[in-house]
């Protein structure tokens, strides 16, 4: 445990232990049998992130500095009725890599599996940012008419604020039909960064 902490940019173990405390909602030696998502902490240029994994499946990717974090984090824990570690992940490597790739300009596609539970409606939603091109936008209007739901405007955007895997599932090519950026959030200093690496390629 102790190299996890280090590892993951903290300098003594209690702090990673209140600082796990107050993000997963338990501290490591209290957790018991439950499904498992393995965590780790992943720097990029725009800032540290949180990743999330169960097995060889990615379930989390937030920035660590994101407002809703401990929010977001209960929901998946709810939804996946789980207890999150921090640990090591060949997917992790991975994810890593294809990061560094990524904010090169030099990576359009993720290859990393993704697991996102959410309600039928989220995962629509969901699945419809996916199919957004990189270096491309649509509004919120555009993907509420890709779903078949012309009028759900506001719940699109609520779906879209749900969303737990940032960047892979690109929530951040989402924009007013004003064509002005709009909530973001990892901050919108970070999506317009998004928006740009992508449309420099």
């Amino acid at each position: 445990m102790s190299r996890a902490a280090y590892e993951s940019g903290y300098e003594s173990l209690s702090g990673f232990n209140d600082a796990f405390k107050r993000l997963m909602g338990d501290a490591p030696t209290a957790l018991t049998e439950a499904n498992v998502v393995t965590v780790t902490r992943i720097t990029t240029p725009l800032g540290p992130m949180v990743a999330g994994a169960v097995d060889d499946t990615l379930c989390l990717l937030e920035f660590a500095d994101r407002r809703m974090i401990e929010t977001q984090i209960a929901r998946l824990r709810k939804r996946l009725d789980c207890v999150l570690v921090p640990g090591e992940s060949a997917l992790f490597t991975t994810l890593t890599d294809e990061l560094e790739s990524y904010f090169r300009g030099a990576l359009k596609e993720f290859s990393v599996p993704l697991l996102a539970p959410g309600t039928d409606f989220q995962q629509s939603v969901w699945s419809r940012l996916r199919a957004i091109p990189s270096g491309a936008t649509r509004s919120y209007a555009e993907i509420a008419a890709g779903i078949g739901r012309p009028t759900a405007v506001r719940a699109v955007a609520r779906a879209n604020g749900d969303n737990r895997i940032a960047i892979l599932i690109p929530c951040h090519r989402v924009i007013g039909s004003d064509g002005k950026l709009t909530g973001y959030g990892g901050g919108l200093w970070r999506k317009q960064r998004l928006l740009e690496i992508e449309q420099q390629r």
